[in-house]
This record gives C-alpha cells, sequence and structure tokens, in this order.
C-alpha cells in the first residue's frame, strides 16, 4: 500500500495528510493508459519487425523454399526452350530440306495460346507478374511443341514416302542426249528468235530431228495433252506429285493419254516443229510449286559431275531460244 503524502499547510501551520482531487486521480489514470499504449506500441513494432512469430519464421522459410524452387523450375523451363528451339531449327533446316519441303513460318509456330482472359485468375498478387511470365512460357512451350509434334508427323510421312518421291522428281533428260550437243537453249534470258529482244525463257531447248523420241523425265500422271498451231504447239503436261510439274512442248506425235500413268524413261511423244517454233526441238520445263526452276539442275542421274560442270557452263553462254 502506497504510503500518505503530506502537505505544509501556511495558514494552520502545520503539516496535513495530502487527499487529491477527482482531476488529479484521472490525469494519473490517463498518463499511465498513455505511458502504458506507448510501450505497447514500441514491443509490438520490434516484435513485428525484427523478432517474428513462430508461425512467421515458417512462413518466411516457406516463402524463401518457393523462391528458390521457382528459381530452379525457371531455369529448367529456359533449359526446355533452348531446346526446342534447337528442334525446331533441325527440323526447319535439315529434315525439311532433305524431303524437299517448305519451312514452317514462324507465324505458326509462335502462335499464342487462350487468351487474355486466361491469366485473369492469377492478376491482383504481389508476385503475380512471375507467376503469369511463367505461366505464360508454360502455354507457348506446349503450343509449340504440339505444333512441332505435327511437324514430326508429316515429316514421318515424307519419310515413308521418299522412295515414290526419288522416283517422281524429273532427274533425266527428256531425250536421249549423251554427248550433250542437243541443247541448243538454256534457262533464263535468251533472245527471242522472232521478236529479236531479250525475254525470259523458263526451259531447255533441245535440237534434234522431227521423230525423235521424248521420254518422260519422272513417274507421275499425265495431266494435259493438247494440239496447237500457236504457242508452244503440241504439248504434254505431267503431274509428278510433291510440288514438281513437267512440260514437253512442240511435239509431233503423242504416245500418251490424258489421266495416264507414266514412269520415268517411258517415252511419251516424238519431237516435232509445231506452234511457234523455228526449227524441229522440244521445249522442256520442269516447275515446282507452281514456278519455272532451271531444269539442268534435275538432270543428276544421267550426267557425271564433269559432265554436269560442262553443262553449268555451256548455260551461261549468250543463246537464242528457238520459240
Amino acid at each position: 500500500m502506497a504510503e500518505p503524502k503530506y502537505i505544509f499547510n501556511h495558514k494552520t501551520l502545520s503539516y496535513e495528510k495530502y487527499q487529491p482531487g477527482w482531476r488529479q486521480y484521472m490525469m494519473r489514470v490517463i498518463s499511465y493508459l498513455l505511458s502504458t499504449a506507448a510501450f505497447a506500441v514500441v514491443i509490438v513494432v520490434v516484435a513485428f519487425n525484427f523478432l517474428g512469430s513462430p508461425k512467421e519464421r515458417m512462413l518466411q522459410r516457406e516463402l524463401s523454399f518457393a523462391k528458390l524452387q521457382y528459381k530452379i523450375l525457371s531455369d529448367r523451363l529456359s533449359g526446355m526452350e533452348d531446346l526446342l528451339a534447337e528442334m525446331q531449327e533441325r527440323d526447319d533446316n535439315i529434315y525439311r530440306v532433305i524431303f524437299e519441303a517448305e519451312p514452317i513460318p514462324q507465324s505458326v509456330r509462335r502462335a499464342g495460346y487462350g487468351g487474355v482472359d486466361r491469366y485473369d485468375k492469377l492478376t491482383g498478387y504481389r508476385n503475380s507478374e512471375i507467376i503469369m511470365d511463367v505461366a505464360k512460357r508454360i502455354d507457348q512451350v506446349a503450343s509449340q511443341l504440339y505444333v512441332q509434334s505435327k511437324s514430326y508427323d508429316e515429316v514421318f510421312e515424307m519419310a515413308h514416302n521418299k522412295a515414290a518421291m526419288l522416283s517422281a522428281i524429273p532427274a533425266i533428260q527428256p531425250v536421249k542426249n549423251t554427248d550433250l550437243k542437243r541443247i541448243s537453249s538454256y534457262f533464263g534470258i535468251r533472245t527471242d528468235p522472232f521478236y529479236k529482244v531479250n525475254k525470259f525463257h523458263h526451259g531447255v531447248d533441245f535440237s534434234a530431228p522431227v521423230g525423235t523420241e521424248v521420254f518422260a523425265t519422272g513417274d507421275g500422271k499425265v495431266v494435259s495433252v493438247s494440239k496447237s498451231k500457236w504457242g508452244y504447239g503440241n504439248t504434254v503436261v505431267i503431274d509428278h506429285g510433291f510440288g514438281y510439274e513437267t512440260k514437253y512442248s512442240h511435239l509431233h506425235e503423242f504416245k500418251v493419254r490424258k489421266g495416264e500413268r507414266v514412269n520415268r524413261g517411258q517415252l511419251i511423244a516424238t519431237m516435232g516443229n509445231t506452234g511457234k517454233s523455228t526449227a524441229p526441238h522440244l521445249h522442256y520445263e520442269v516447275h515446282k510449286n507452281g514456278r519455272p526452276v532451271n531444269p539442268i539442275h534435275f538432270f543428276f542421274n544421267d550426267l557425271t559431275p564433269e559432265q554436269y560442270e560442262l553443262v553449268l557452263e555451256l548455260s551461261a553462254l549468250p543463246t537464242q531460244s528457238m520459240d
């Protein structure tokens, strides 16, 4: 129990026992409460910022572990992305080149996955950005893996049909030309024999007497057998599949019918002098995916390397086309 306090009364010149009023009592109570509250605030601030509760320390350890696992998973995902990019590079520049297929456009490979709303449920958190980034990367890898899987299915099918494709490619000369002296005009800019101006010659001209045999340069189907007194004259067109088509013009006599299947080396016509032609010859064209390409690049089955080099040298010389 607190000891009583005494004050000196100047009127009675004696000490009297001190009795505080209600105001003093209330001030004491308020002062005590304020000091207690301030001390409590200090304790709470120190505890929350420097000590932490056992539960908070446990959550902090779990958060640190989650960050470490996120870093490991992100690195593994980066490795998967690099591996997928390497697979795509080999697919476009090796496998599809071997089978003469067009590479898959980057717009298809990099196509998005889902819509913007797909990631709305991940917003609103402190780490939303990194979580959304990983989610988008995973979805993109999944989409690219699907495209790559479909591409490998196509490559497998092309490999399965490789034998048929090798037979279909126009790989020989359309006439017997062992001495290479029958090629009178090559692919490229040549002088037109009628108008005497430079024009692009889309094929190769073979000079020989009327009636010289003309052969199919690859397996395929005859899609056109037409007679004409103008332009290319009597013409046979063969569709070899796999994007290849060959055209044989200025013919004399047909040996095949439209719709007939032919094999490489099969007699299809005889050489003539029909249409816009200055002398008996065969105008021969090779088309790949609808575009004319240089036929001499497809004579690899019946030319030695030395003969091929000679043909390339001759093709560079200025000549005049015969049609």
